[in-house]
């Protein structure tokens, strides 16, 4: 039988105040017992993701910052989310590149590891296409190895 202590988690409200909505609709505790983790990000195809951005001529760069803002948000209950790295994408993209790579330089940090990018990566938006290229690499392989080392699933065909 189910606990009634709490009400039912709905989309919009949570259960109990603290909890906090992840990327995948769930409500998590305030605080985890020891030994949980966050829910992880999805490793994604920095092939694929390269192929889609050039075909959609950038927007799914749009979709793509969404996707990595709001999982490394949900990971680290902190940080600017997927909206607003959309927004960032839209309207004032070279930003998104220094913030983006920042949050997953803390990411790395917080957990007592090396980092595999810094903020400094951002740079490579004054190189016009292939620095967009070389940072998208890098930034994808540091998060999807991030995600991989904690469980993530690896996407098929990911390099």
């Amino acid at each position: 039988m189910a606990d009634s202590s709490l009400p039912p988690p709905t989309h919009d409200e949570p259960p109990a105040p603290g909890w906090w909505k992840a990327s995948d609709g769930n409500w998590y505790p305030p605080e985890s017992p020891p030994g949980a983790r966050a829910p992880i990000g999805r490793p994604r195809s920095v092939g694929l993701t390269i192929l889609v951005s050039v075909v959609t001529l950038g927007i799914w760069t749009w979709v793509w910052s969404y996707w990595n803002g709001e999982e490394l948000k949900t990971y680290r209950r902190e940080g600017l989310g997927g909206v607003a790295y959309l927004l960032l994408t839209i309207f004032i993209s070279p930003v998104t590149m220094f913030l983006l790579a920042g949050e997953v330089e803390r990411l790395y940090t917080q957990e007592g590891e090396q980092p595999r990018i810094t903020a400094i990566w951002g740079l490579w938006f004054l190189l016009p296409l292939i620095g967009n290229i070389i940072w998208y690499v890098r930034i994808q392989r540091a998060i999807n190895e991030f995600w991989q080392a904690r469980g993530g699933t690896p996407s098929p065909g990911l390099t």
